[in-house]
This record gives structure tokens, sequence and C-alpha cells, in this order.
């Protein structure tokens, strides 16, 4: 209970402090997008400190494992950010505004998700089959799947918010509804939001099996994901101008889902992988995945170059 309240009180504090200083849409800069990456990833390694010091370095671990693969995934879960903002010609001071509202969704998604899975898994065992599968599904279509190319204006959830509300075609101010002249209006920043929400959705259908890989300590499980998604926004700025370099990072997220639905087969089936081993594993698909892209990658342009 006494962990439950310091979490509490410190996600309390920061939501507080990072809605405050972004009550109105502006750009981002790399800088300021460094930094506040820096102080969440610090938060997460001094929380992880304190679990380990009230509740073990068994939890720890745990903790840290669980926010490696949360902060992984959501990286993948950029790709569709920018994709969505391009959809709907979104620029960056617009993106922190629709970012900050669908995180906070997000948090609400994910307590839901995490809590009732945590009940079902209890109960019935049989669902890590079920998980498991779904994570090695996942995997393949990451790695083999293409790059899921749709166009998010044509979604259903597009057509859908269209019956309900006309849609301006140009974004006037910050507002996602307004009423004008007797009828309520939607702005394209709602239909970007509703998008990021649902991408978030589908996205948490496959992160929160994965941490369940891991744990199934609800605390463990809940704070590790609000820790990896309250970054999320100032990640998303960080990297949106360099992503297209890691074009080897999908074949790591994917080999990293397959790695926790096997283990999760394995945990059900009474063999199970020590969390240390767990994290080495997944650090180091992460370094080797980037690393590839760095250099593969460098090395690609400059052939390129040369032969230009």
């Amino acid at each position: 209970m006494l962990m439950w309240s310091i979490f509490a009180l410190l996600i309390t504090v920061m939501l507080v402090i990072d809605l405050g200083l972004n009550r109105r849409s502006r750009t981002i800069s790399f800088k300021e997008s460094l930094i506040w990456s820096a102080v969440w990833i610090g938060l997460a390694l001094a929380f992880n400190a304190g679990v380990w010091y009230m509740m073990g370095s068994g939890k720890a671990m745990e903790f840290l494992t669980g926010y490696v693969i949360e902060k992984a995934l959501s990286v993948d879960n950029l790709f569709v950010f920018i994709m969505i903002f391009a959809a709907f010609g979104i620029r960056g001071h617009h993106q922190a505004r629709i970012l900050k509202w669908g995180i906070i969704g997000a948090l609400v998604m994910r307590g839901i998700f995490i809590f009732a899975g945590i009940e079902l898994l209890e109960r019935f065992q049989w669902l890590f089959y079920v998980f498991g599968g779904i994570l090695i599904l996942t995997a393949f279509k990451t790695a083999f799947g293409g790059q899921g190319e749709s166009d998010p204006g044509k979604s259903i959830v597009v057509r859908l918010a269209g019956r309900f509300l006309p849609v301006t075609k140009k974004i006037r101010g910050d507002w996602f509804i307004t009423r004008r002249r007797g009828m309520w209006l939607a702005s394209p920043l709602l239909l970007a939001l509703l998008m990021v929400e649902v991408s978030d959705l589908v996205f948490a259908l496959d992160s929160i099996p994965a941490i369940f890989a891991v744990t199934l300590d609800p605390f463990i499980v809940f704070s590790s994901n609000v820790f990896a998604i309250m970054g999320l926004r100032a990640l998303y700025f960080l990297l949106a101008n360099v992503m297209g370099m890691f074009i080897y990072l999908k074949y790591g997220i994917s080999f990293i889902l397959a790695f926790v639905g096997v283990k999760m087969l394995a945990t059900v089936s009474g063999f199970h992988v020590p969390a240390p081993l767990s994290l080495s594993i997944i650090a180091a698909t992460l370094l080797v995945a980037v690393l590839a892209s760095v250099t593969i990658g460098r090395q690609t342009r400059a052939a390129a170059l040369k032969n230009a």
C-alpha cells in the first residue's frame, strides 16, 4: 500500500507539472524533448531503485524488464503516430496537444486492460496459451507483414465520427469541437486524437500480454506501463525526425514479441526463464537492432551517394 501511495503521488505531481507546462499548443524542440525524455527515464530508474529497496531485487528486476519491454514496443507505436499526423496535416504545435490527451486516455485504457487481464489470467490459466500465441503471431506480422500503409483518414473510426459531427476541412485554433451558427463542428484535431487512441488500444493488446509474461503483480505491471507511457510524448519529438534511420528496429521488436510469447508459453508449461536473463536478451536485441540500423544505414547512404 505504501508503494501504491508513493507511485500515485509521484505520477499526480508529474501530470500536473506536465499539463501545466503544456497548456497551450506549441512546438516542442529537440532540446526540450531530450530533457523531458531524460527526466522520465531518470524517474523510472529512481522508482525502480525504490522498488528494490521496498520490495526486493526480484520485484525490481520485474519492473525494469517490464519497463524496457513497454518502452521498446511504444517506439513501434510512434511510427503510426507519424502516419496519422501526416494524413490529417497536423503540425508540431498541435501534435503536442493531441499526444497530451492521447496519453491521458491511454493511461485509463491500460489500467482497465491490466487489472481485467490479471483477473482473467489468475482464473483461467489456459489464457496464457492464447496470449502467447497472439504475441508470436504479432511478431511474425511485425517482421514480415509490411508497414501498414492504409490511410487513417479513410478508417471506419473517422467515417463513423463524420456521421455524428460535421468536420471542418481546415484546422482553426486549438479546439477539438466547437459550436457555430447553432451547429456542433469537429476539427481534424479530433479525428487525429480518435485515431491516436484507437492506435494505442490496438498496441495495448500486444504490449500488455507481453508484460504478463514477466509478472502478474498488478503494481509492477501498472507502474511500469505508466512510466513507459508518460515518457511517450517526449520520445516522439525526440525521435520523430530520425526514426527513418532505424530500419532494423522492427525486426528487433518482432524478436522481443516472439521471445516473450515463447516465454509465456514456457512459463505455463512449467519452465521458468529468470528475469535477469530475460532483461539481458531484450536489452541485447534492442542494442543490436539500433547498431545494425545505424551502421548498415550509414553504409547504404554512402553507397547511394557514391553511385549518384
